[in-house]
């Protein structure tokens, strides 16, 4: 598998690595390509990353991650964005080994970051490209908004607790918002039904990686303290999941 972080044509060049590879990076010069924003509009956002509260579902007993939850329904034709009534985050045990199988409430979302153009912007334009890899059915898709904060108050902070992992969806996009004062983190993104494999770092605000989720597998190593001389220190990283599936949202059985 390969990687190449420059992708200045926007759509049509992520297409194509989707296609020939299952995953691609936008650089923030793409992502503007993409929306037709700015990226400096984009950083009034960031600001609600300081107001995450605390993930109280982690089995692990940690207390390194916070985060708000939302979902939408994205129509394609005509082009629509509708938020629906809050709801509670749930997958099968098959996906999430660790999580899967209960049904995990968390805080909703602010309505003024789901007001802002640039939060509208990145779910419709994703969908509309996820869309011109494989149509959803109906015409629609069910998207789950996810902002976490990965801190390392307590020494270490683990992004993704569960391990390498595929979120039993259609496509995933991790939008890398920013860190500070952590080393780790590392993406790494795997063949799901192969050895290989590739690993990189997303350090540049708004750098996005988008995923093919019945293709690949992901997961975001731990991070640490850049000073580890400094006990205590509260680094951070923050980064934006949106999850796109056909067919309607993943729910307990019936």
């Amino acid at each position: 598998m390969h990687v190449d972080i420059e992708l200045p044509l926007g759509r049509a060049t992520a297409l194509q690595r989707l296609r020939a590879q299952g995953f691609c990076v936008l650089t923030p010069s793409a992502i503007e390509s993409l929306t037709g924003l700015d990226i400096d509009d984009f950083e009034p956002m960031r600001a609600y990353w300081d107001g995450l509260p605390p993930d109280a579902h982690l089995k692990d007993g940690g207390a390194y991650r916070f985060r708000r939850h939302g979902c939408f329904v994205q129509t394609l034709e005509p082009q629509a964005l509708q938020a629906v009534p809050h709801r509670a985050h749930w997958q099968p045990t098959t996906y999430n080994a660790l999580h899967g199988g209960m049904e995990r409430w968390f805080e909703p979302l602010p309505p003024g970051l789901v007001r802002t153009a640039p939060w509208r912007a990145l779910i419709l334009e994703f969908g509309e490209l996820f869309a011109r890899l494989r149509a959803p059915e109906g015409g629609r898709w069910y998207v789950e908004a996810h902002p976490f904060r990965i801190d390392t108050a307590q020494g270490v902070g683990r992004p993704t607790p569960e391990g390498a992992h595929r979120d039993g969806v259609d496509f995933v996009a991790v939008v890398f918002v920013g860190r500070h004062g952590v080393r780790g983190g590392e993406s790494r993104v795997f063949e799901a039904d192969g050895p290989l494999g590739v690993r990189f770092t997303l350090e540049q605000p708004w750098t996005t990686l988008l995923l093919d989720d019945e293709r690949v597998i992901h997961e975001s190593t731990p991070i640490q303290p850049a000073d580890p001389e400094a006990p205590g220190q509260r680094g951070t990283r923050d980064t934006l999941v949106l999850t796109y599936r056909a067919g309607g949202f993943q729910a307990p059985p019936a």
